[in-house]
């Protein structure tokens, strides 16, 4: 029996309902960071459910029983596009749901690469502040569609939220301007910077490709670290969700530093200094300036 009908079965099976609440859109959100900056622009009008929490992997999650209660009951459906959530169509094959779906990447200068010899897309586009201002506008306007009485107040959240998307987005070009041109090189753990490195002017490396369940070969890591040794990288940073001992091998052979933990696909929990999308940024410039500085 496929996923899709035991998800189905599940679903019709359950006698549970969301939580009540005094908000006026029931909504759902694909993973942790698109979730974050539903919640921003919803603000109380809207009751979200997130399916990819934080620290959990979106490339490779299967989508449970309760994932189908919380979008059978939802009104709108945000989620990121590009190829990101796999298991996307499928859920909401098994729910029958009919409510918009909104691409929040929709408006986005997509990148290609290659994985495994293939040509991809690369999803990971809220790795861009700017691009982060067109998830905001794609999310208003969604919410505007559903809630026409509550417009007015997605768009002062809006606008709000991307006045601070904007001031970091400044701090960040600022910080990175502190380091020389030639040093602004960065190895990780999968290839998830892409639109990071593309906006700030920092060149990223990752022994593995854009999906995390992508393995690298032992070529592709001979070639990168050759190429650590070569151009004399300082800074490599493990992932949040990813397998660190590919960068431990990399880093006994060039004797290049781990300089810790950024977040590409995930949030983390909170507490643990990557809570929010505005803090996860902050969080990663924090350590990836002084790694690439040497310092």
């Amino acid at each position: 029996m496929s996923a899709a009908k035991l998800l189905l079965i599940a679903l019709l099976g359950s006698t549970l309902a969301l939580p009540a609440s005094g908000a006026e859109v029931n909504a759902v959100a694909s993973f942790s960071i698109l979730g974050d900056i539903v919640a921003h622009v919803g603000g109380d009008r809207v009751a979200l459910t997130t399916i990819v929490g934080p620290n959990a992997d979106t490339h490779v999650y299967e989508p449970k029983p309760a994932d189908a209660q919380a979008l059978h009951a939802a009104q709108i459906f945000f989620v990121n596009g590009l190829g990101f959530e796999g298991w996307l169509d499928r859920l909401v094959e098994a729910t029958g749901f009919d409510g918009p779906v909104i691409v929040t990447s929709d408006g986005v200068r997509s990148h290609t690469m290659d994985e495994d010899g293939e040509t991809v897309t690369d999803p990971h586009a809220w790795q861009s502040l700017k691009n982060g201002l067109l998830y905001v506008a794609n999310i208003e306007k969604g919410l505007c569609q559903v809630d026409p009485d509550g417009c007015p107040t997605y768009q002062a959240n809006a606008k709000a939220y991307s006045a601070e998307i904007t001031a970091l987005d400044n701090q960040v070009i600022a910080q990175i301007d502190t380091v020389p041109v030639e040093q602004r090189k960065v190895i990780t753990t999968h290839d998830a910077f892409g639109y990071f490195g593309e906006e700030y002017g920092v060149a990223f490396l990752a022994p593995e490709g854009i999906s995390t369940d992508s393995e690298a070969s032992a070529a592709d890591v001979g070639r990168l670290i050759e190429q650590v040794r070569a151009d004399g990288v300082k800074a490599l940073f493990l992932e949040n969700m990813s397998d660190g001992r590919l960068l431990e091998q990399i880093s006994r052979e060039t004797g290049a530093v781990v300089g810790g933990e950024l977040y590409a696909d995930a949030l983390s929990e909170p507490g643990q200094g990557a809570a929010s999308y505005l803090e996860m940024f902050a969080h990663n410039i924090e350590l990836l300036v002084p790694a690439m500085a040497g310092k």
